[in-house]
């Protein structure tokens, strides 16, 4: 098992985080168990990154052969997908690769000294940093396939908030602060 788990675990180079959910476990849709969840947005250029979330997502669907009766389904869904092609009209998706990772248990969240975030504008959709995963295989309703655990993440630096939120500085740096008095 412990072994299963090395070849299964990945720690990304630097991705960007989209629809993070690190802070208060949500459900995606109404009845469903909540989730700590984020999407990893990894560029097409990672090929270090990319190349060992193949390697793990090939060693967690050898390893999952006996949840799918012994052989591989040839309908299996996976995890990575391509931004260009299931996002087109999203530009943070382009020239990207993007997978989604979600746990029951709170992840852990760090700074690049590796000190607990514990302020919740800290980490944001939108944030660069580094993610730790695992893929499994899961056979559920008749839907097989490989999913993606998040374990921990590390916040990188800042970028510009995704979700439709704009920054303060966004939103005021080309308006004067100058207010004429005779207006009120």
């Amino acid at each position: 098992m412990a072994n299963e788990v090395q070849l299964t675990k990945v720690v990304t180079g630097k991705v960007r985080f989209s629809y993070l959910h690190v802070w208060e476990p949500t459900a995606i849709e109404e009845g469903q168990d909540k989730k700590y969840s984020v999407s990893l947005i990894i560029p097409k250029s990672d090929k270090d990154t990319l190349a060992r979330i193949k390697k793990a997502v090939a060693a967690a669907t050898e390893a999952g052969k006996v949840k799918f009766g012994g052989k591989i389904p040839a309908n299996l869904k996976q995890p990575l997908r391509d931004g260009d092609i299931e996002r087109p009209e999203d530009e943070s998706y382009k020239n990207a690769y993007f997978l989604n990772a979600n746990c029951k248990t709170k992840p852990g969240v760090v700074d690049k000294g590796l000190n607990p975030i514990l302020d919740k504008d800290e980490l944001y959709s939108g944030c660069f940093g580094r993610a730790s995963v695992t893929f499994y295989a899961f056979n559920t309703s008749g839907n097989k396939g490989i999913a993606c655990a998040l374990n921990n993440l590390q916040k990188l630096g800042d970028g510009e908030p995704l979700g439709g939120r704009s920054t303060a500085e966004s939103d005021f740096g080309g308006v004067p602060a100058e207010v004429e008095d005779d207006l009120f």
